[in-house]
Formats: structure tokens, C-alpha cells, sequence
């Protein structure tokens, strides 16, 4: 076991996600961490926070380099529960960027629950490095950066001496081309294949060369790329090209453009959570433009924009999940995992339009309340099932046994 008594404190990621959020400068609060660094090179936990601050800076490699200066001295973080713990939770994370992981502190943020972050690697862990705990929750992302630490862990986790939740042999299966393929025919969806290329078939295929069965439109993304970064349309050849010599990757994510355009000229793009297969509404992004992504959408400027959001979260359960409930229902049931996100859209015939399904997608509460008040009610229903799905998992052990973890 960690001598979790000499652990410096570490604040993570929904502290500083707020300060970023509400416009804090976070400069400041990245040099303090890094003095304290610098005073004690052992103190990890301020090396992962000024990791965390450094990303939120827009600092990613700096960041990272932080990071694998913390993960060297030490695997395991813990951010305590703000008031008496119902249970105590480990969480395994990968080591890269605040996306690579489930945002599982934003959703406990506040919550009676003891979280213990283990940063995991592909050697087999010291069993003393694990900390006690009643459930572990499997928060690692799907990538191909993470694929093999999902496999590596299958076995270990196979047997394990605790609940465990999100099976990574199931997140490694959100992979958007194997996504697509397993959700074809699922009634109530649309789910355009996609396709994962090399640099060299899309210039043969520009070229009119090979067989890849795909036409123009389509959008190209490198692979694991997020939020929108890279993501291109293109109508053309000549455009394909163009997009290649602007792109350092090697592989991309290839796949036909859907023009899911409301009556009103407009694009929706809607994120909802399934817990335990319960949905949840998450936020509602609507733009001019075919790309949404949260915060370019402009909520922030338009009244009309957030009060349709706030219908949007206010009926979600009578009306899109009602509407829904079949082809979400068909998604639980393709991937079963205890916990995931869901991206997608409605299309003119009034089907789900996915874009994307990962359990790592941002969630959080952390919009100003002076322009969403409506956002509180609906995250605090996420929040709650989220906690009620812990709960009720380490409940099928008996309540509060914690026998001895050295089996691992």
C-alpha cells in the first residue's frame, strides 16, 4: 500500500477546469506550482497539477513533460471527498492529455466519495502500489495510444478482488471504425462508416486509384484527434490533397458527410451520457456551421441559442430520449459499458445521427450560472446517477468490506 500519509496534495482536474472556465488567469497559479516543484523535487502532485494547468494554458508538450516527470516518481494521486465517504472509488487513468481519460473528477466533484487516481502502464503493478478500495472504475479513453494499455489490463482486471466498471475488452470496441460497424441496422440509427486509411490510400484514392467504396463529400480526421482538431470536409480530389499536405499524421478516419441541417438552416449537435443505460442530457450545441463543438458554438452570445438548450435539457426525458429510447436503448446494448458518451444529431427523417460514442468526453457543471441557470438541475441528475451507479456496484460486495488487495 502507498504511504498515502506522506502524499503532497494534489487538486486535479475540476479545480483547475473551473479557474480556466470562469476565465481565471492561470499563470500565476502554474508558476506557484512550479516553485513548489522546484523547492521539493518530490512533490509530485504539484507536478501533475502544473501538468494540468500547463494544458489548460494551451502548454500540451510542455504539459505531458510534467506529467512523465510525476508518473515517474509516483502513480497514485488522491483527491479526498469533501464530506464523510459513502465509499472509496480507484479510478485507472492513462497517462496523456486531460481528453485521454473519463473526466470522473469532474463528475464527483463535491461528491462523498473518495477518489484514488492510479495512472496505469503496461508493466504488472506492484501490488503494494494499489491502493485499498470498494469498486475500481475503468476511466481510460479509447485511442490508439491507449489500445494497449486496455489490453494489457483485460487479464489483470478479469479476476479482480473488487467491482469493476466500464470491462475495457468493451471501450476498446468504441473505436470509430469499429463503432460504425457494430451499430449498422441498429433501429433508429445513422451511423456512416468510417474508415481508418494510411496517408498513401487516400492519395491513391484522390487519384482515382483503388477501391475504397467512398465518395465525395467526406470528413478526414486524423486519427485521435478531438474536439474538432484536423477535422476537415472535402468535396474534391483536389481538396483531399490539399488536406494531406496540411496534416503531419500518418493515418486518418475517413467517412462520408451527413448533411444533418435542421428546417431552420441550423445544426444541432446534442451529447448525452448513458449510465447504467439510463441517458442523460449533457448540452446542446447549435451553429451555422456543419462542425460543433461546444464552445464555438456561440451559446455564450445568443439568448435564443441557450433558452432552446434549456428546453432541451428540461424535457430531454418526455421528449429526445422518449423519442430516442430505441435507438439509445440499441447502443447500451451493443457496447454495455457501465458508463459512456454518446455525440450524435437528428436527421430530416427524425433518426439518431451518431457522431461519435467514447466514455471520455468532457462533462461538467462548470458553466457561468449567471447565463446557464438552467445547467445545474440537469448535471446534478447526472452526478446523482453517476454516484448511484457506484453505490449500487460496490454494494454487491458486502457493505464495507475492504479485505487485502496482495492477491492482485
Amino acid at each position: 500500500m502507498d504511504a498515502e500519509s506522506t502524499m503532497s496534495t494534489f487538486l486535479g482536474l475540476a479545480k483547475w477546469l473551473r479557474l480556466a472556465l470562469a476565465g481565471e488567469n492561470l499563470v500565476s497559479f502554474g508558476q506557484s506550482l512550479l516553485q513548489r516543484a522546484a523547492d521539493d523535487p518530490h512533490d509530485s502532485a504539484a507536478l501533475l497539477d502544473s501538468s494540468i494547468v500547463l494544458q489548460c494554458l494551451g502548454n500540451l508538450e510542455m504539459g505531458l513533460q510534467l506529467q512523465r516527470e510525476a508518473l515517474g516518481q509516483q502513480r497514485h494521486y488522491r483527491i479526498p471527498a469533501t464530506s464523510p465517504a459513502r465509499l472509496r472509488l480507484l479510478a485507472l487513468m492513462a497517462p496523456g492529455a486531460i481528453m485521454a481519460n473519463v473526466p470522473v473528477e469532474c463528475l464527483l466533484d463535491g461528491r462523498d466519495i473518495d477518489l484514488d487516481l492510479y495512472y496505469v502502464s503496461l508493466d504488472v503493478p506492484d501490488p503494494a502500489e494499489i491502493p485499498e478500495h470498494d469498486l475500481l472504475f475503468v476511466a481510460i479513453g479509447e485511442s490508439e495510444a491507449n489500445r494497449p494499455l486496455l489490453e494489457a489490463w483485460t487479464p489483470r482486471l478479469r479476476d479482480w478482488p473488487r467491482p469493476v466498471l466500464n470491462d475495457p475488452r468493451r471501450i476498446v470496441e468504441v473505436a470509430r471504425d469499429r463503432a460504425c460497424r457494430r451499430l449498422q441496422g441498429r433501429p433508429g440509427l445513422v451511423v456512416p462508416l468510417t474508415a481508418r486509411l494510411d496517408r498513401s490510400q487516400l492519395q491513391a484514392f484522390a487519384g482515382g486509384e483503388g477501391g475504397s467504396g467512398l465518395d465525395f463529400p467526406l470528413l478526414v480526421r486524423p486519427l485521435d484527434s478531438h474536439a474538432g482538431q484536423g477535422l476537415t470536409k472535402v468535396d474534391t480530389p483536389e481538396a483531399l490533397l490539399s488536406v494531406l499536405d496540411t496534416q503531419s499524421s500518418r493515418a486518418f478516419f475517413v467517412s462520408p458527410f451527413v448533411d444533418y441541417r435542421s428546417p431552420d438552416g441550423r445544426f444541432r449537435k446534442f451529447r448525452v451520457v448513458l449510465i447504467d443505460g439510463q441517458p442523460f442530457a449533457v448540452h446542446m450545441g447549435i451553429s451555422d456551421h456543419w462542425m460543433i463543438h461546444y464552445l464555438n458554438a456561440g451559446m455564450n452570445a445568443s439568448v435564443a441559442k441557450r433558452a432552446e438548450e434549456a428546453d432541451f435539457m428540461a424535457s430531454f426525458d418526455q421528449n429526445f430520449a422518449h423519442r430516442h429510447a430505441e435507438a439509445l436503448a440499441a447502443i447500451h446494448a451493443t457496447f454495455g459499458l457501465d458508463y459512456l458518451g454518446i455525440d450524435c444529431a437528428e436527421t430530416a427523417d427524425g433518426r439518431l445521427l451518431i457522431f461519435e460514442v467514447d466514455p471520455a468526453m468532457v462533462v461538467h457543471d462548470m458553466d457561468p450560472i449567471a447565463l446557464y441557470p438552467y445547467k445545474p438541475a440537469a448535471m446534478r441528475r447526472v452526478f446523482n446517477a453517476f454516484r448511484a451507479l457506484l453505490i449500487s456496484a460496490a454494494m454487491c460486495r458486502l457493505p464495507g468490506l475492504r479485505g487485502t488487495l496482495q492477491d492482485v
